[in-house]
């Protein structure tokens, strides 16, 4: 094991999770969720309601919000002999960014997740809508095939994108330990109102809650937002397996950031009139793991990591941040080194994989504070919030949690954590 990797002991990241704890549905309201907030610094928690926010959040505060849409990637196929076939969407088969993907004319081919019996490569599927919308038949030909995995090719009769097939023919695909059947409000409530980049099958469930009068309130203490985009796929749900963190293979998410983002943020940090100079909320753990990435980006291309300035994509490895440490710089010259990047290369956007594990231990270079709901035991969505709040206060937070009735997971309720200020 390579000796910057930290040696954790699994076990400790873990709690019980009652079944009766988990929310299979939300709210009739987003914004009346409960809300805990805990502050590193002195381990206080206290208890609120959710549209209690704008009056928690210090002024001129920014927010990072997280502006991927799921898409309704959960397709219900039959096989010629009748069979049901159940086929969920992943992500392109060429690695093209989602965005372009939906935009994609017949044929495309996808990676997807396939459950049926006696499935062959070669097997046809179909699925049928009669004559609604115009459309008559979605068919799949299964391409290669490693057990569950599958390479899959959509035809369909007209002229849609790929992505309006699916809204057509598909379901959204509610987590894994939501054991219902997805309804029409879902379509609605499993999205924030701010989604606007098609591509996710999971949503950025800390965003559930804002509504615009929210947003309005916020606005009215300089709490502005910036977007940033990544894709949350099926890895969000990965359980931590192994003993050791270095025995873990973390999956890897797309993200996309604009460079007027990134301008903001540098904007945000240099910011003499602020009174919070460089107060990052991010809303959500896949904020926290865009702009941390964005940040030791910056560090690969300040040391030219891997000769990473020759090239035009961004990436970054699982342990990149534990490697380069030692390189560390600020957070301005980051995204200025960034800034300089984009306009060598001329991009207007910064895209490309992350695999980012954070785990205590890790230095926080952005995010001060973290908007997040309850998590799954196992993950390692645990890992990082007891990175964020320290070891002893993350299990302090959720035994608070679970002794005062908040709901866990997606539709539950949610916590404000306050980074130690240093």
């Amino acid at each position: 094991m390579e000796s910057y990797i930290p040696l954790l002991h699994l076990p400790d990241f873990t709690y019980e999770l009652p079944a009766d704890r988990i929310a299979f549905t939300p709210l009739p309201e987003r914004d009346s969720v409960k809300l805990l907030v805990a502050q590193s610094n002195s381990g206080e928690i206290s208890h609120h309601i959710f549209r209690d926010l704008p009056s928690i959040l210090p002024k001129d505060s920014l927010l990072v919000v997280n502006t991927t849409r799921v898409i309704a990637a959960r397709l219900m196929m039959h096989k010629q002999s009748g069979g049901a076939v159940e086929v969920f969407c992943l992500s392109s088969a060429d690695s093209t960014p989602p965005a372009i993907a939906l935009s994609a004319h017949q044929p495309c081919r996808w990676n997807c997740l396939v459950r049926g019996k006696n499935l062959q490569v070669g097997a046809v599927l179909t699925a049928d809508l009669g004559n609604e919308n115009g459309l008559e038949l979605l068919t799949a030909i299964i391409i290669e095939r490693t057990y569950s995995e599958a390479i899959v090719e959509f035809h369909w009769k007209s002229e849609e994108r790929f992505g309006e097939i699916l809204e057509h023919f598909g379901k959204v695909p509610l987590p894994p330990y939501i054991k219902r059947e997805a309804t029409p409000e879902d379509t609605i409530r499993y999205q924030t109102i701010y989604a606007d980049d098609d591509g996710s099958v999971a949503a950025p469930t800390a965003g559930l809650h804002f509504t615009p009068e929210v947003f309005d309130e916020l606005l009215k203490k300089n709490i502005q937002r910036v977007e940033v985009n990544l894709t949350v796929g099926l890895g969000t749900f990965k359980p931590l397996e192994t003993e050791t963190v270095a025995e873990f293979s973390m999956h890897g998410e797309q993200i996309m950031v604009s460079r007027e983002a990134i301008q903001r943020m540098l904007t945000w940090l240099s910011s003499s009139s602020s009174t919070n100079k460089g107060r990052f909320v991010c809303v959500g753990t896949t904020s926290v793991r865009t702009i941390e990435s964005l940040y030791w980006f910056g560090v690969r291309l300040n040391c030219n990591d891997g000769n990473c300035k020759l090239q035009s994509t961004f990436s970054l490895g699982q342990w990149d941040a534990f490697r380069l440490a030692s390189k560390a710089i600020s957070p301005e010259e980051s995204l200025l080194v960034i800034m300089n990047w984009m306009e060598t290369h001329s991009l207007e956007t910064i895209s490309g994989i992350t695999e980012i594990m954070i785990v205590p231990s890790y230095q926080f270079r952005l995010c001060t504070a973290l908007i997040t709901n309850f998590h799954q035991p196992h993950s390692t969505l645990i890992l990082l919030v007891a990175a964020f709040v320290g070891k002893s206060l993350w299990r302090k937070i959720y035994d608070e949690a679970l002794a005062n009735d908040y709901r866990f997971l997606s539709y539950g309720d949610s916590s404000l954590l306050f980074g130690e200020r240093k």
